[in-house]
């Protein structure tokens, strides 16, 4: 563990080098203020750029601002080399893990802020939506790509997107799902490797991205609502003769078979077809969990030919909690296959988990569409390090977490504060900044009342 602690920082600088291309341009470099904010995502208690300003050595708070908010460094770039890494680390083996994640706004400026669903508090809220890519391998995930999602309250205000930075090819409302299928084209085209995709019933349940994955030969696990309807054979939909010359001749695809849902079909299987399995070990023991799985015939009542995939319901031991999923993997895919992908849907979960408490992924303070595109891509320059460092010390410290990693790395750099004169000069310039913005209020104050022809009192 001692040569662990020792090599880290050589690590992270030997990690962020392939990155510092992404941010050099002809004319200028932003990759000191890069590099300093990714250490203040490790070492500053709060990761927004004030804190990071007072905790980081060196660092200052309008370079870190300039080019987070305002340097046009290129994050397609950074995605690549996230590529890059993943390919290297995780393997073709690996899931790619599509959700969403919510982050909780006051007022109405910040890019696609609205009272949307935030899955993080389990209700409706005011909040950003972030729709994401993560790469999953051995229990270890670390997130690749990124989009924010642009309610059509957004889409539709032009002026109001402007405001706020939204690129024009962006303004165009695109639902969860569209999103979701593009994540998935563009790390394919960018060369990502992996084996399936896995999303949960909010993507689950849209029956034209299930097909689209399939028609372009993407392997998908995809968890579905419990009134999913599936056949036991095919339901060979036709358009039925008309029977008469009058009127108008059907047009409609029709089927003479009967659907059932998916959890009425599993509540009518015996407890003989069940089968129970341990998928993975667990700090609390291992995972284990009862199945079934049967080859299924989909039908969503409009496409010309129904689609022959597997169904898995899993069953939680207490036998209260089941979970459905589709999946058009290979026929003959085993029953422990088909329950490990499911697994690995539970890894986006903990990828969101360790970018939040680790790497201060919800901290943000930025308003504007390219600023959180650039945080997002930074917390994901982060997590992959650690993701990083923990495969590959998964021989000789397999307990290794982020938590770990990130307590190494704040004792291992150097802090802004260490005498009482840094002290001094940090509490200065707070007050300082302070000083400034209550400036600026008064100022606009005062020309908003002039405005109006009203003295203040």
């Amino acid at each position: 563990m001692s040569a662990l602690v020792s090599s880290a920082l050589a690590h992270f600088d030997s990690h962020f080098a392939p990155y510092l291309r992404c941010f050099q341009s002809r004319t200028r470099s932003v990759e000191n203020a890069a590099r300093q904010y990714l250490h203040g995502l490790f070492q500053s208690s709060r990761r927004n750029m004030e804190c990071m300003a007072e905790t980081v050595a060196e660092s200052g708070y309008q370079q870190l601002h300039h080019m987070l908010s305002e340097s046009h460094w290129d994050r397609r770039e950074v995605r690549r080399q996230l590529v890059a890494d993943a390919n290297d680390h995780f393997g073709y083996a690996s899931g790619l893990l599509i959700d969403e994640s919510g982050f909780a706004k006051k007022g109405e400026l910040s890019a696609g802020v609205a009272r949307q669903w935030n899955g993080r508090l389990g209700k409706t809220d005011n909040c950003q939506v972030g729709v994401f890519a993560a790469v999953a391998r051995d229990g270890v995930a670390s997130l690749v790509d990124t989009e924010l999602y642009l309610p059509s309250a957004w889409s539709n205000d032009a002026a109001r997107c402007e405001a706020a930075g939204v690129p024009e090819d962006r303004r165009a409302f695109r639902t969860k799902g569209e999103i979701a299928l593009e994540l998935v084209r563009r790390l394919r085209r960018d060369g990502l490797r992996f084996s399936f995709v896995a999303f949960d019933g909010g993507y689950g349940h849209l029956p034209w991205l299930l097909r689209e994955l399939d028609g372009e030969r993407e392997t998908f696990l995809a968890e579905v609502h419990s009134d999913q309807a599936i056949f036991l054979d095919d339901p060979a939909p036709a358009i039925p003769d008309s029977g008469s010359s009058k009127g108008r001749a059907p047009s409609r695809l029709r089927t003479d078979a009967s659907p059932a849902s998916v959890a009425a079909w599993a509540a009518a299987q015996p407890a003989a077809q069940w089968r129970r399995l341990s998928i993975r070990g667990g700090e609390k023991g291992e995972v284990i969990a009862d199945y079934l799985t049967q080859r299924v015939w989909v039908w969503d009542g409009k496409s010309p030919s129904a689609h022959r995939w597997h169904l898995l319901v899993r069953r939680e031991m207490d036998g209260t909690t089941l979970k459905f999923c589709l999946s058009n993997t290979k026929p003959g895919a085993s029953l422990r296959r088909l329950a490990e992908m499911q697994a690995a849907r539970h890894f986006v979960e903990r990828s969101f988990e360790d970018a939040k408490s680790a790497c201060g992924m919800a901290d943000y303070q930025v308003r504007r569409w390219q600023a959180w595109h650039h945080h997002m891509a930074l917390v994901m320059i982060a997590t992959m390090f650690l993701a990083k460092e923990r495969l590959a010390h998964r021989d000789t410290a397999d307990l290794l977490s982020c938590r770990d990693l990130v307590e190494i790395m704040r004792h291992k750099l150097p802090l802004k504060i260490v005498t009482d004169e840094d002290l001094a000069a940090s509490i200065a310039n707070r007050h300082t900044r302070r000083r400034r913005a209550m400036d600026s209020a008064y100022r606009r104050q005062q020309e908003m009342l002039s405005a109006s022809n009203c003295n203040a009192i």
